[in-house]
């Protein structure tokens, strides 16, 4: 019986593996923001955390993956549209997650300081 449970569970982490795009192989190119977006929602990543962002006047959802555990991407939306941005470090993210302000936060040490190009 343990054989056949510890079969079932190698069983559904193999296809998950299968599905799941390793985070090292995400492109490098992207022909939308939305499409970038997608490929690093589906990824499978080292860290993978979400912030409750219920407090914010603008933030509605906030999002961080790292392959690493050092740098990420940090995914955050609003009312109007969803918005990516590449090479954060793991403290500005914890620092986001305990701040405050999360849009004030934002203004001060995310925006305009890690982006994210189409290429």
């Amino acid at each position: 019986m343990n054989r056949i449970i510890i079969l079932l569970i190698l069983n559904i982490f193999t296809l998950t593996s299968i599905n799941a795009q390793n985070c090292k192989n995400i492109p490098t190119h992207f022909n939308s923001y939305a499409q970038a977006i997608s490929r690093v929602k589906d990824a499978s990543f080292k860290i993978k955390e979400e912030v409750n962002t219920s407090k914010s006047s603008w933030i509605r959802s906030a999002s961080y993956y790292s392959c690493d555990g050092n740098t990420g991407y940090f995914i955050y939306s609003t009312d109007k549209q969803e918005y990516i941005h590449e090479g954060v470090p793991i403290k500005i993210w914890r620092d986001f997650k305990n701040a405050d302000s999360f849009g004030s936060f934002y203004d001060r040490n995310i925006k305009h300081r890690y982006l994210f190009y189409l290429n």
